[in-house]
């Protein structure tokens, strides 16, 4: 296994963590999986025995149940495992049951530690943006988590670029505690992140944990142009990511296939690799239905694509190169610091535009 630093912090994390996007399998959930404890102690085990040393969930996954198989699963080593949970996203009926005011933070993390079975959560991520709470509000109720020992270090998921930077500014300003990490959706099938999120990352010092980093599976070569799997989440309903343009998203597939084969290696593994190779990336957030997804999966870490493969991917997912960038790619390449180059460097071999 591989150990990557998580953004300016001094803590090392595993370049594959364990999603327990699986476990409980309460509502929704269910059209992912219903690992109860026997399956998810199993699976735990596998990922620790493979080098795993983060296991990320959140107080919303399954209801909290989530949480709580992690806890009883993880017992008796949380000494030695990093724990990653989430808040913000809505949990019961009542107007304070979402968001990241300081009552909603603080009521949650401590109901996370219970379900745990913890006196600590080493990660904290903001779940979702929340636009009515002042960041002064909510750094403030994460300075006082911190400080009680609660929380190791916080981080955000899913922000654009220009809240991340809001919350930063005040929290230089304040004198708060920094986000040290954002966790994102980024594959070959999505590349949006490439515009603003990476660059923020490599130029502010921010780790990068990436969820469903195989697009719920579509990029595990378990599904093809004339292969939908009738007993996969998408054929249950499950619509998370939406797929924009499913012609390009198999053309992706067949070129993973194809570097899969040569290789002798999983389409899986050749997607993961690749997402390991890019700016800012310190860990991919796996999940599994079995203990051989996980070790395929850990095996990744091993794979170092050569950059004619690397270039073959490019090209084959490369989004629109967009205003401003195309213009500064016209006009100031000369003077990009590394946070440009973090998106630019997939456009190097366009002449002017």
């Amino acid at each position: 296994m591989e150990y990557r630093q998580l953004g300016r912090s001094g803590l090392k994390v595993s370049a594959v963590s364990m999603g327990t996007f699986s476990f409980g399998g309460k509502g929704d959930f269910a059209m992912v999986a219903s690992q109860g404890v026997k399956e998810a102690q199993r699976l735990v085990d596998t990922c620790i025995e493979g080098g795993i040393n983060l296991f990320d969930t959140a107080n919303m996954y399954s209801s909290g149940r989530s949480e709580e198989i992690l806890g009883e699963v993880l017992e008796g080593r949380r000494d030695r495992i990093l724990i990653s949970s989430k808040a913000r996203m809505r949990i019961g009926d009542g107007p304070n049951d979402e968001g990241v005011s300081r009552y909603h933070l603080i009521r949650e993390c401590e109901r996370s530690l219970k379900r745990l079975r913890t006196d600590h959560i080493d990660v904290y991520f903001m779940h979702e943006w929340d636009g009515l709470t002042p960041p002064e509000e909510m750094l403030s109720a994460l300075d006082m988590l911190v400080n009680q020992g609660k929380v190791r270090y916080i981080g955000c998921s899913n922000y654009s670029g220009w809240h991340i930077m809001k919350v930063l500014g005040v929290a230089d300003l304040k004198n708060y505690p920094r986000f040290v990490t954002q966790q994102i959706h980024y594959t070959l099938e999505a590349r949006e992140a490439e515009y603003e999120l990476l660059p923020i990352s490599v130029d502010q010092g921010l780790g990068v944990m990436v969820w469903s980093p195989l697009a719920a599976g579509l990029l595990s070569g378990a599904f093809r142009r004339d292969l939908k799997p009738a007993d996969s989440r998408q054929a249950a309903g499950w619509s998370e990511p939406p797929i924009r343009d499913e012609n390009r998203l198999w053309n992706i597939v067949d070129v993973l296939i194809e570097i899969a084969e040569a290789r002798a290696v999983s389409p899986a593994q050749v997607a993961l690799a690749w997402t390991l190779s890019r700016p800012a990336i310190t860990s991919v957030v796996v999940g599994g239905l079995s203990e051989q997804h996980f070790k395929d999966n850990i095996a990744a870490v091993d794979l170092k694509l050569t950059a004619e493969e690397l270039e073959r991917l490019n090209a084959v997912s490369r989004l629109d190169y967009i205003y401003p960038y195309w213009h500064q790619h016209n006009f100031a390449k000369d003077r990009f610091c590394a946070g440009d180059w973090a998106l630019h460097q997939s456009y190097e071999d366009l002449g002017k535009i």
